[in-house]
């Protein structure tokens, strides 16, 4: 989507040239205890944009300028883009591989996001290697209780929040 010509346009650098200079501000002022995390997205799904490829570099870059972890996203700058050629519909974990793939290459944590809803999807994501975390959106608007949850499908009790525990008469609690 970036199509100037001037210091911000045009080659690789140049297009990387004002994330990594907020990158290096923010980590100029932020305290080292405190992790720096980028979202980016890992392509634009689009033939001949923003590819893996260029986010693998990009992604060096951020680590040159301590970012701790990059969450990995994808496409939302085009309407041209094709996420799924076959369906209208992604599959599930679709983005993990992005995050796979710089976590692997570039040596940094990586988040991986988009249709993780199940827990034992999120927790396979991590056991194999393919994200440092999972990072939930709709699956949490949708059931705010949801790390409680999973917790409990993965064979693990976690308690419940005090705050919880003093409801409404007639809620239910999940």
């Amino acid at each position: 989507s970036n199509h100037r010509t001037d210091e911000y346009g045009g080659s690789l650098e140049n297009r990387a040239r004002c994330p990594l200079r907020v990158a290096e501000a923010v980590r100029s002022v932020l305290p080292e205890r405190l992790p720096l995390m980028v979202r980016i997205s890992a392509t634009d799904w689009v033939e001949g944009g923003w590819d893996l490829e260029q986010s693998i570099q990009f992604c060096r870059w951020l680590k040159e300028k301590e970012v701790d972890l990059i969450d990995c996203s994808s496409g939302g700058s085009s309407p041209k883009q094709t996420v799924s050629p076959v369906d209208s519909r992604p599959e599930p974990g679709y983005q993990v591989p992005f995050s796979a793939a710089i976590r692997r290459e570039v040596g940094i944590a990586t988040g991986a996001v988009g249709l993780i809803t199940e827990p034992e999807h999120a927790e396979a994501i991590l056991t194999r290697g393919e994200a440092d975390v999972i990072s939930l959106g709709r699956g949490l608007m949708r059931d705010p209780y949801w790390a409680l949850h999973a917790a409990h499908a993965l064979g693990d009790e976690a308690d419940w929040p005090a705050q919880y525990m003093d409801v409404k008469p007639g809620y239910v609690r999940p």
